[in-house]
């Protein structure tokens, strides 16, 4: 129920709710509404104050704006590392980008055909995730930049505030 909810006032909160810190996020909303750090009592508060949802939705979007801000920073200082006279420095993004690149595959490869033991699976399936979740979607996002989804979440949080 609070999922459903919040897809529709925060989505980016509905996405760390639905994920691997639910738990934390949703205290973390719990803290923000003054109610008892539990799915139940969260969408509760929700559903009883419509001042709640609004500030669900800032903080959403405040996110968002921090998360761009910092994309276009990383940008910014890549545009002056390519005025630089070094080669290193010119080329460090896409040398660092390369490496994680090639041990991701590796990793992938080991994962899906090699012989992992019983024991190391949450360890294989965790390290997976992270590889896969935010290593490489990081370096899409900052080369290519973000998905239209995200464009039109923040053009309905936007509109939503107004």
């Amino acid at each position: 129920m609070l999922l459903d909810l919040l897809k529709t006032v925060a989505p980016g909160l509905a996405t760390a709710v639905g994920g691997p810190m639910a738990g934390m996020a949703v205290k973390a909303i719990a803290d923000k509404l003054g109610c008892a750090p539990d799915q139940e009592s969260v969408a509760a508060a929700i559903q009883s104050d419509p001042a709640a949802a609004m500030k669900l939705a800032e903080i959403d979007l405040r996110q968002f704006e921090l998360e761009n801000e910092d994309r276009a920073n990383a940008r910014a200082m890549q545009i002056e590392a390519l005025k630089q006279d070094s080669w290193f420095a010119k080329n460090f993004i896409y040398l660092f980008t390369a490496a994680w690149s090639i041990f991701a595959a590796t990793y992938f490869a080991f994962v899906t055909f090699g012989e992992v033991p019983q024991s190391g699976t949450r360890f294989a399936d965790t390290i997976l995730g992270v590889l896969i979740g935010t290593v490489m979607t990081g370096f899409f996002n900052f080369f290519f930049g973000s998905s239209k989804s995200s464009k039109d979440k923040t053009d309905a949080l936007v509109k939503g505030m107004k």
